[in-house]
């Protein structure tokens, strides 16, 4: 059919109009109106899932691997389409041996690519044993191809300094780092070191945040914990953290930074946010343990996080995931916005096969 002259401008006028509501509701993490999703762009609606404590996701060449604390199991889910991720079949790729150092109340899994293999690093408490002093970091190791096939060795606990859990890695400035959540008297702490290879550490061990504030100190325990690396588009150095007991609805992420060019080993040059920069509103409560990761095209950064449905839910099961992108400063710090309520629409990330 052709149109006429006045016609066309109007059509003209229409995607255009479309396409800032599009890019409006893409930038502020907005639900995307009507007429967007009229013209066919694909969203979804927070939690992912109806149980996912402790969330991860790692994309890796147009594919979303994602795993959460199981408890007596470490499963993965892969799709190629966030949104349907419910709709996703997991694979046990790893059971923990009847006793032993790693035997019980296996948390927090998290899923690396490094050097070319799948490293799974978790948490886990010896047979016979619930406190703290015995709970340490583990490492799996998968040669192959792919993470949900394939052999996993078991590279025992990582050489930490203290009994500890939620175990991380990043590469900075040529070499490979590791933070964890060390218990040190009363508190649950933030601690880093220089990685030799995926399961072991070399050097000093430096502790660069305790629970120091008000708000790190909700629901009876000192507590930070859940830490995840967060490169800065300026060079800065950040360092996501949970705070307060997990059970607590004040359960809320801190933000730590070190300036470019600053040695993540030196704690002097980790400064800490005076607030959370991420907590419980919209009806969305104990919002924590969180990760990062990209879109398929590399253009939108992510926030992955377990949240619950209402207050004074605890820390339980019913902890569900829930992502949301984010965007950056001015200045160069990341600004995640408050929790988008649960069951409103939302893009999904960008250039993947969702489109």
């Amino acid at each position: 059919m052709l149109f006429s002259g006045s016609a066309n401008r109007l059509a003209r006028r229409f995607v255009r109009r479309v396409a800032w509501g599009v890019a409006v509701a893409v930038i502020g993490g907005l639900a995307l109106p009507a007429a967007a999703e009229e013209a066919g762009v694909a969203t979804f609606a927070n939690p992912l899932l109806p149980s996912g404590p402790d969330p991860w996701i790692l994309q890796v060449g147009g594919y979303y691997y994602y795993t959460h604390t199981l408890g007596d199991r470490i499963a993965l889910w892969r799709t190629d389409n966030v949104a349907r991720l419910g709709e996703v079949e997991p694979v046990t790729v790893w059971t923990p041996p009847k006793e032993g150092a790693n035997a019980h109340s296996i948390w927090a899994p998290e899923l690396h690519r490094i050097d070319g293999k799948w490293f799974l690093y978790y948490s886990a408490t010896a047979s016979g044993f619930t406190d703290d002093d015995h709970r340490a970091v583990f490492v799996l190791e998968n040669a192959g191809a792919d993470p949900l096939r394939g052999k996993w060795i078991d590279r025992g606990r990582v050489n930490t300094a203290h009994a500890g859990i939620d175990g991380t890695v990043f590469d900075h400035g040529g070499k490979r780092y590791f933070v964890y959540s060390p218990y040190i008297g009363p508190d649950s702490a933030i601690a880093i070191a220089e990685m030799e290879s995926p399961w072991t550490l070399k050097g000093r061990e430096a502790v660069i945040a305790r629970p120091d504030r008000v708000w790190e100190r909700q629901g009876g325990r000192q507590i930070v914990e859940g830490p995840e690396f967060l490169p800065g588009p300026k060079g800065d150095l950040f360092l996501t953290y949970s705070a307060s007991a997990c059970w607590s609805d004040d359960y809320s992420l801190g933000l730590l930074r070190a300036p470019p060019g600053a040695d993540p080993l030196d704690a002097a040059a980790w400064s800490k946010s005076p607030q959370p920069v991420f907590k419980s509103a919209n009806g969305v409560y104990a919002t924590g343990h969180n990760g990062f990761f990209r879109s398929p095209d590399g253009r939108e950064n992510w926030i992955i996080y377990h949240a619950n449905p209402a207050a004074g839910m605890g820390c339980t099961a019913k902890r569900a995931p829930h992502i949301q992108r984010f965007g950056w400063t001015g200045a160069g710090w990341p600004d995640f916005g408050a929790p988008v309520a649960i069951g409103k629409r939302l893009p999904v990330p960008s250039g993947g096969r969702e489109r």
